[in-house]
Order: C-alpha cells, then sequence, then structure tokens
C-alpha cells in the first residue's frame, strides 16, 4: 500500500454542491442544450458539470455544446462553459492534447477581445487554471493586450492569467518578458486591486524586481491599501525565511504598518514581527497589536484567532506577556463566553506578584457585574471569574483577604456552580490561612440560613466543624443550627398544630390538610414495648413534599424534609465533631457536656426518623443506607467519646484533606513542568535538513512536512506502528476482482485509498466503487469509473466527511462491465466500521463542572462490568488506556490494596462534545470484578458508541 502515497488524481478547481434530486441522463441534457431557451441550456450546463465532477463520462455532449452553447451572447452561459471546459479531460492518456481542443481556441481568442469587458475577465480567470500549454500559447498575445484594457477588472485578471501562464514549465519560453512587462503595470497602476495582482506575481516569479519596488517605495507604504501591505509582508517573510541576514532591513518596514488602520494589516505585521524576530521589543509590539485587535474587533472569531496566538506567545515569552496582562483582561468586556473563558484561562497563567493586585481588582469588577440579571450568561461567567479568583488567592495568600467579603455574597446564589466554587475556595483559603479562620467562620455563619444548595451547604458544615475550635465558637455554631433545623421534632409538630386547629375550627368534618397519624403500644419478641404507627401514604407524602417546598422553612429543615439524607448525615457529622472538641477543651461541666450530648442526639434520632418515614411512605425518595450508617456511627461516638473512633472524627478528616490539597499542588506542579519539558530541545538531538535528506531515508521531521502531510490526509503520529494496521481487506482472494483500502482519519476527514487488482484474464470496463455510509458519515464527491487491464491495479480516493463522533459504517460494491458482455457484475464489499477514538481526546475539567455536565446532560448509557480483571486499579488503567479519557479522580484517592474503586473520566471529541464516564465497582467475594460504567453525554451516538467500545474492551 505505500504506492498510495504516490498516487494523484485528477487536478480539481471548483466543487458543486450534491445535494441536487436526482442527475440527468445524456439525451436529456443533449435534448435541453438543442434548444433556443436560455434558462434550459443553463441547468443543463450545471447537470452536465455536476456529472462530469461525479465521475460520469459524456464525450458526446462535447460537439453538441460547440455547436448550441459557444454561441450564446448569454453570460451566465458563457461562464458555465468555462467551467464545463475546465472540467472535462483536455489530453489523451498520453498527456497530448485533444484535437478537438482546437475547436475552442478560436471561441477563447474572441472572448479575450470582447468588447464586454465581463466576458473578457471571466475568460482571464479560466486561463488560470488551465495546465495545457498548446491551448494557452496562442493566446499569449491576446493576454497581454489585456494588461493596457481601460477597466481595473480586465487588468487584474490579466496579471493573474500572465502569472499562471508563467508558473507553467515552460511558461518562460511562452512569456519570457513577463516580469518586466508586471513591473512597468505596476509603477504606473493606480487601481489597488491590480496592483497588488502584480506586486504578488512579482513576489513569486522575481522576488529581486518586488524588492526593488518596495524599496523604491518604502516611503509610501504606509499610505497603500491594506491588500497591498498584506502582499508586502508575505513578502518579507518569504525573503527573511530565505536570507536570514537581510531581517534588519525589513524592521522598519513592518514597524510602519503596525500604525495602519486595517485590521488584517495589524494582524499580518504582529505575525511577521514574532516570526522574524524573538527580541523582547518585537515581541511586545506584537503582543500590543495583538491586544489592540482583541479589544477593537467586534467578531468574536476574530478574537478567538487572536487568543491562540496570544496563547502561543505566553508559552515561549511569558515574561514579556505577563506585561500585557492588564490590556488582555479589556477583552473581558466581550459577552461571548468563549472569549471570556480563553481569555481567564491565559490570564491566569500570567499572573505574578507584582500584578495579582490589579488583577483581582478587575475580576472584583466584573464579579460585581454579573450580579445584574440583565447579563446574558450571567451566573456561568460569575462561576468563570470566581474560579480565577480562586486561583490568584491560592497562589498569591496575601490577596485573599481583600476578595473573602465579596465571594461570601455569592455563596447564597441560587446557581450551583458558582456557589460551590465559592464554598471550595473558602474550603482551601481556610486550610492555607490560619490567619482568617476567625473572618471565614463568623461571615459563614451569618450567611449559612441564606443557603438552600444542599451540596454548599454541607461543604460550609464540613468548615464550620473543622475550624470552630473554642468552646464559644461550638456554642454559636450549634446556636445557629438550631435556628436553621428549626424545632423539634422534624415530623408531628405541624400534624399537632393542624389537628388543634382543626379540631376548633370544625370539630366535625376532617380538612384534608390533616394527617390523621395514630400511635399504639405493641409488644415485641422479646416483651419489650413499641410505638406502632399508622401514616396514611399520599397525604402524608404531599405534606413532606410541600414542607421541603417551603421558602418560608429554615433552609436545613427544607432540605431535610425534602428527602436530602446526604446533608442530614454530613449535619450529624458536624455536630459529633463539635462535640468531641467541646470534650477535648474540657472547660465544659458534665452535666452541660451531657446536655449537649442528648441534644444533639435527639437531633440526630429525628432526622433518622424522617428517613424511615420516607421508606413507609410511597413517592418519596427512601433514605440510602450509607446516610443511614454514617448517622447511626455518630450515635455510637456520642455515646463512646473514649473509644478509638473519636480521635479518627476529631483528626483524621483534617489529615485527610491536607493530603488531598498536597496532592493536588503537586498534580498541578508535575503538569506545569511537563508543559516545560516538552519545550526543551536537548543539545544531541537530530536536526532535521529537509533539502539534504534523501527520499530513502523517509519524510521530515518538522512542521512544514506534518502540515502537509495533515492536508494531505495523512497521520504523522504514531509512526512507529506498521501500516498494515489500518488496511482493510474489502473482497476475497477467490473474488475477480481483489480490493482493500487503506483507511486514514484525520479528525473531519477519513480518507478512503482502495487498490482494485483485475484478477481474471479479460479487461474490465466502467469499473466503478460505488459508496454508502451509515451514521454521520457523508461521501464528498462519487469516485470516477475505470478500465483495468488484466492483472493491472488502480487507486481510487474516496474522501468522506465526518460530522460527529459516532461509531459509523462505511459500505458498498465494487460494479464492472467485462467485455463482450452488456450486463453488469457487483461484487459486495467487506464493512469498514469506523473507530470512534480516532476522534477522542483526553480532556480535562473542574469538578464542579464535571458534576453540572453529569446533571444536566440527558443521555446515559449504563454498562455492566464483565471482565477477566481481577485488580480494580489495574482494570480502571485498561479502561483509560482503551477510550482515550483522562481520570479526573486524585491518583491519591486510587491508591492501595482496594477492594471498590469509584472514577470520574472525561473527554472531549474533536468536534466539541463532552463525554463523561463514572466507573464504579467492586470486587466480590469470588474474587471477580463487579459493578457498572455509566458513560454520560449530550447526544445518543457518542454515549452509545462508547458503550459498544467499552463492551468488547472490558473482556480482554
Amino acid at each position: 500500500m505505500t504506492q498510495v502515497q504516490h498516487h494523484h488524481e485528477k487536478l480539481s478547481t471548483f466543487l458543486v454542491s450534491s445535494e441536487s434530486q436526482g442527475q440527468a441522463s445524456q439525451n436529456e441534457i443533449r435534448r435541453a442544450l438543442e434548444s433556443g431557451d436560455d434558462e434550459e441550456k443553463v441547468e443543463a450546463m450545471q447537470q452536465a458539470i455536476a456529472a462530469l465532477l461525479n465521475g460520469e463520462q459524456m464525450p458526446q455532449l462535447f460537439i453538441t455544446i460547440v455547436r448550441y452553447v459557444l454561441p450564446s451572447e448569454n453570460h451566465f452561459v458563457q461562464k458555465l462553459l468555462l467551467l464545463y471546459l475546465e472540467t472535462i479531460q483536455k489530453t489523451d492518456d498520453q498527456g497530448k492534447l485533444l484535437p478537438e481542443m482546437i475547436l475552442i481556441c478560436q471561441n477563447l481568442r474572441n472572448n479575450l477581445q470582447h468588447p464586454n469587458e465581463y466576458i473578457r475577465g471571466v475568460t482571464l480567470r479560466f486561463l488560470c487554471r488551465i495546465t495545457e500549454e498548446e491551448l494557452l500559447e496562442p493566446l499569449v498575445p491576446s493576454v497581454i493586450q489585456n494588461l493596457e484594457h481601460r477597466h481595473s477588472y480586465v487588468r487584474k485578471n490579466a496579471v493573474m492569467a500572465l502569472s499562471a501562464v508563467y508558473k507553467l514549465p515552460k511558461g518562460e519560453l511562452l512569456v519570457p518578458d513577463a516580469p518586466e512587462l508586471i513591473e512597468k503595470l505596476l509603477r504606473s497602476e493606480q487601481d489597488l486591486g491590480t496592483r497588488r495582482n502584480a506586486f504578488k506575481m512579482l513576489s513569486l516569479h522575481d522576488q529581486d524586481r518586488a524588492v526593488a519596488y518596495l524599496f523604491d517605495n518604502i516611503e509610501r507604504i504606509a499610505d497603500w491599501g491594506d491588500v497591498l501591505q498584506v502582499a508586502v509582508l508575505e513578502l518579507i517573510r518569504k525573503v527573511c525565511r530565505s536570507n536570514p541576514q537581510a531581517k534588519g532591513r525589513y524592521i522598519k518596514i513592518i514597524l510602519a504598518l503596525l500604525h495602519s488602520r486595517s485590521a488584517s494589516v495589524l494582524y499580518e505585521c504582529a505575525t511577521t514581527l514574532v516570526s522574524l524576530s524573538n527580541a523582547p521589543t518585537a515581541i511586545r509590539a506584537a503582543a500590543s497589536c495583538f491586544c489592540k485587535l482583541l479589544v477593537k474587533q467586534s467578531d468574536n472569531n476574530v478574537k478567538l484567532i487572536v487568543l491562540d496566538r496570544l496563547a502561543e506567545l505566553k508559552k515561549k515569552h511569558k515574561d514579556i506577556m505577563s506585561e500585557m496582562l492588564m490590556d488582555m483582561l479589556r477583552a473581558l468586556s466581550a459577552p461571548n463566553l468563549d472569549v471570556r473563558e480563553k481569555v481567564l484561562s491565559i490570564a491566569m497563567d500570567l499572573v505574578n506578584a507584582r500584578s495579582v493586585d490589579e488583577v483581582v481588582t478587575v475580576l472584583k469588577k466584573e464579579a460585581m457585574k454579573t450580579q445584574n440579571k440583565d447579563i446574558e450568561h450571567g451566573t456561568e461567567y460569575r462561576a468563570m471569574l470566581v474560579r480565577a479568583i480562586h486561583q490568584c488567592a491560592v497562589r498569591h495568600p496575601e490577596v485573599a483577604p481583600t476578595v473573602l467579603h465579596l465571594l461570601m455574597d455569592f455563596l447564597s446564589d441560587t446557581n450551583a456552580v458558582s456557589a460551590l466554587e465559592v464554598a471550595y475556595f473558602l474550603r482551601e483559603i481556610a486550610e492555607t490561612n490560619p490567619n482568617l479562620h476567625r473572618d471565614i467562620v463568623d461571615r459563614m455563619m451569618d450567611t449559612f440560613p441564606e443557603i438552600r444548595t444542599s451540596r454548599v451547604a454541607a461543604c460550609i458544615l464540613w468548615i464550620i466543624a473543622e475550624h470552630c475550635i473554642s468552646t464559644e465558637e461550638v456554642n454559636a455554631a450549634l446556636e445557629m443550627l438550631n435556628s436553621c433545623l428549626g424545632p423539634l421534632p422534624l415530623v408531628g409538630r405541624e400534624t399537632a398544630e393542624n389537628e388543634e386547629e382543626d379540631s376548633l375550627s370544625s370539630p366535625t368534618v376532617s380538612s384534608p390538610q390533616q394527617t390523621t397519624v395514630k400511635a399504639r403500644p405493641a409488644v415485641l419478641a422479646d416483651g419489650s414495648y413499641a410505638t406502632q404507627t399508622a401514616i396514611p401514604g399520599e397525604e402524608y407524602a404531599t405534606s413532606f413534599i410541600d414542607a421541603g417546598l417551603d421558602a418560608s422553612a429554615p433552609n436545613l429543615r427544607s432540605m431535610v424534609l425534602s428527602g436530602d439524607f446526604f446533608l442530614a448525615a454530613v449535619l450529624s457529622s458536624c455536630m459529633t465533631k463539635m462535640l468531641l472538641r467541646v470534650r477535648s477543651n474540657g472547660d465544659v461541666s458534665q452535666t452541660d457536656l451531657n446536655k449537649m450530648t442528648a441534644e444533639m442526639m435527639l437531633t440526630i434520632s429525628n432526622l433518622l426518623m424522617v428517613g424511615e418515614l420516607h421508606e413507609t411512605i410511597e413517592g418519596l425518595h427512601p433514605m440510602d443506607d450509607d446516610s443511614r450508617d454514617r448517622m447511626a456511627a455518630c450515635m455510637y461516638v456520642m455515646a463512646n467519646p473514649d473509644s478509638v473512633d473519636a480521635k479518627t472524627w476529631v483528626e483524621g478528616c483534617r489529615s485527610s484533606f491536607e493530603t488531598f490539597l498536597a496532592s493536588k499542588h503537586e498534580q498541578e506542579a508535575e503538569e506545569k513542568m511537563e508543559e516545560k519539558k516538552d519545550e526543551i530541545a536537548q543539545p544531541d538531538e537530530l536536526i532535521d535538513f529537509r533539502h539534504l535528506k534523501n527520499k530513502a531515508m523517509g519524510p521530515a521531521e518538522d512542521e512544514g512536512m506534518d502540515d502537509v502531510a495533515y492536508a494531505a490526509g495523512q497521520s504523522t503520529k504514531d509512526s512507529s506502528k506498521s501500516g498494515l494496521a489500518k488496511v482493510v481487506q474489502l473482497t476475497g482472494f477467490s473474488d475477480p476482482i481483489y480490493a482493500e483500502a487503506y483507511v486514514t482519519s484525520h479528525q473531519y476527514d477519513i480518507v478512503l485509498d482502495v487498490s482494485v487488482t483485475n484478477r481474471t484474464s479479460q479487461t474490465l470496463q466502467n469499473v466503478t466503487l460505488e459508496l454508502a455510509t451509515l451514521g454521520d458519515l457523508k461521501l464528498v464527491e462519487r469516485p470516477q469509473s475505470y478500465t483495468i487491464a488484466s492483472g493491472q491495479s488502480k487507486f481510487i480516493r474516496a474522501n468522506i466527511k465526518v460530522s460527529s463522533t459516532e461509531t459509523g459504517a462505511i459500505f458498498g460494491n465494487l460494479v464492472y462491465e467485462s467485455t463482450g458482455r452488456s450486463d453488469q457484475t457487483v461484487v459486495v464489499l467487506s464493512d469498514i466500521h469506523i473507530d470512534i477514538m480516532d476522534y477522542i481526546v483526553p480532556a480535562y475539567c473542574p469538578d464542579v463542572q464535571f458534576r453540572s455536565m453529569w446533571a444536566e446532560f440527558e443521555w446515559e448509557n449504563k454498562v455492566a462490568i464483565n471482565t477477566t480483571f481481577t485488580n480494580p486499579k489495574a482494570f480502571l488503567d485498561h479502561i483509560i488506556a482503551c477510550t482515550n479519557m483522562r481520570c479526573l479522580s486524585p491518583e491519591s484517592a486510587l491508591e492501595g490494596d482496594i477492594a471498590f474503586l469509584s472514577a470520574n473520566l472525561y473527554a472531549r471529541s474533536v468536534f466539541g462534545e463532552d463525554a463523561l464516564v463514572n466507573v464504579s465497582m467492586e470486587k466480590l467475594p469470588n474474587g471477580k470484578l463487579g459493578g457498572f460504567i455509566r458513560i454520560r453525554s449530550k447526544t445518543q451516538g457518542i454515549a452509545l458508541s462508547l458503550g459498544d467500545k467499552l463492551i468488547v474492551k472490558s473482556k480482554a
């Protein structure tokens, strides 16, 4: 299959839409062309061009078109005629011009001398795409005459045509004085477009003349038009690439163009400066130019492109880019969320001790603006800002006090993402800044009653439990928690009040709001007494739901009654820790300590009672076993404060969090080191000189060759692997035609290079590769037909566009006609399955964002684990390697000999689709692994495709 790389298809200079309703036959097109109606001729010519581009051969149409279309005076028909002539095959198998092409030569000469400038212009554009020198030779004098035409449209296209002719292998023989003619035109021309084309022609074919003209007019360059200035910058890059010693001569020109009003000129100037020089002055000027474009341009696509350039500068010139940080942050005024996210991402890497105060001030102002409800995507933008302030405060703790009170206001935000980000920030700051403990805890206790988001409340409860050390702080915290929980009991008080009110108002009629909870003593099997309660399910379930949705109820009471038992378990843990701390302080009498213990145990028993009632009532969420066991453990520790477990409650949680923070910071440091390591070149590394390298040594591994390979649809990665892995056999060895395909995937394109070999003793005619696709794949164009002699091979290329990350299939057949037989023979091809892993790359997202997307995405695929692996960590590593995903769970949480494991994985497709995976497994008593892998995504295709991939790979 190595011959595929050297195979060249017929040149195509334009594409047409393939969304047509149907394809007309040759006879229908001929009849339409023979009619006198121009509209029918236009439609027929369009159908003929589309058929030719799809590989149909219609040689009989040429004479009809010469007879009936060539004389037409309709301008659109004449343009379609030129497109038709551009599409047809103009040479035979030996590369000689076909005799019938002489018929159109006179018509082209007449068009070049036509009184209408449009006809002249489109004909000159047509000549730019003609490579047959025999056809162009008699037309060269007419092209040269058009350089002096009165209309600029004709002159502009005449320059392009002359440049195309001069570029041909024998172009210097056809037009030996082309550079002199163009230079003469350039010095006298006034039209900007014509001057630009003329200058480009000199840049391509005679750089010395172009450079001489440039320096002759160096004082007037600033007054030239933008398109001509861009052409000047292209010439400078080309000259400096071939002659690096000449860079100094052109810096003055670039600096002069930096004052241009054109955005395209400014962008090209900055790009040219970066490519020519690494001097701090040049880099600073380029960065300033990019920042100016970033602020002034309203197009979001332009902003994103400029930000990409700034990100590249940041990698190599971080110190210089730090000086431009405040200018870059001005782009936060853009309403687009993607632009803001990219600006913050670049800015956070540039913040240093000198600029952190100014940066935090800007971020605080932006965060205050997001409180305005009229701002589009205000909640998402606020979450980004909170995350950025969090990073600044962690890296530079001295700014933490200045942002503390502002961020506290966002704890009660209705957007859980931004509020949770603030809670995580406070949790880390409280750990790393002991001086702020008191301020953080006091402000939290003031803000906590307003928080109605479960996860935020759980995080705040953990902070309060860990940082309330003294007895006074614990008493204040318990008082606040009791007010947020409301009076006890949690169930029954409202019922009793309702019953009393109903009995006074209407003693004979039962109210629908009345809950008839009846209790009576019962004797258990061991002889003890217990209370038996009968509760009508539907009415009581309604009362629970109303209590949970009541906005006037205290926040903890509302969330617990609505079934949030995880929060109830966190509340129980919080009270347990504070009780143990008060006991360890030793400044409270035993009587008060016993009273506090009894009150806390009563609270926890009420929480357990709510869970039991939820289990007995249909329609309510039951309490999970983990929360129940957690609260029971709290009760045990309160009853046995001297047990070994008590020390774990007081010290173990804090030490675990310290380990988590250390692991997080270590991972961030390692990632930064990896980034720096990629930029460092070792002194003994191989240097490739592409022009000096023998072809037998393999392709040169430089950026230019990578770009060429990508454009050709070839992969430059995994070159060490055998290319045989990409070869798919399409037919059997006993079939009359043997076919195999070399499949190359490159982001949005799939290229099939199909090798077709005639294994029969006859010549096969009209051998056509017919393909169809399944999934979000689309065939770009239909491959053309071939005639293949006995034992001969042909290479057929098919291009397929990919529009989403979904497992697709390509199927089809080979159709051919044998010599002496009129009927067609069909050979069915094997299916080609496209691997989803070619479009998925590992990515990172914060835990808050992962959970937000997990709750938002509606498509879920649940895969049961069925594998021969017996080690949970080994199986997780196998899944990560097979799915190109990144594990978001910290490595420290996965270490050791564990019997169960839960981890989150994340990846993004090249189309911007998110793939979320949660792996939950345990080691069963029989030694095997059990559990589930849950996949969530916004689209169905990626969830199903990843699930199928995991099912196959899990058994490996």
